[in-house]
């Protein structure tokens, strides 16, 4: 099966993040997004997810890390540009990292926010 790899413009992208992905930005060619975490086991907590996700997809990002951050780059390398698999990858990481299951409501609570023992990520309301 082949794939569309048609590449967006930069309004494009920057009309798609605005719309999609609010917490997402696009620079130097990248669509680019930190999460800021609470200790050094939540961002390996992070890293695995994202790690999973993108290897479950078979497209893979770009990652920086530090003590309380990662940094999620992604690009389409043999397109040379951002495309729908970019956009994709980025809704699913979105929507597995940033999830608080105690917002949206049933059985799971989340972890708690104000026990800095269990907090995890640093959520952007």
């Amino acid at each position: 099966m082949t794939k569309d790899k048609s590449v967006y413009s930069e309004d494009q992208i920057l009309a798609r993040l605005a719309q999609e992905l609010p917490h997402w930005r696009y620079e130097n060619g990248w669509l680019r997004r930190k999460y800021k975490t609470h200790s050094w086991k939540s961002t390996l907590m992070v890293i695995n997810t994202v790690g999973h996700l993108a290897e479950a997809a078979w497209h893979h990002p770009d990652l920086a890390a530090s003590y309380a951050w990662v940094e999620v780059k992604l690009m389409t390398h043999d397109a040379k540009g951002i495309t729908d698999k970019d956009f994709e990858l980025a809704r699913k990481i979105e929507d597995v990292v940033a999830w608080r299951p105690g917002k949206a409501g049933g059985a799971l609570e989340g972890a708690p926010e104000t026990d800095q023992r269990f907090a995890y990520i640093k959520y952007e309301d």
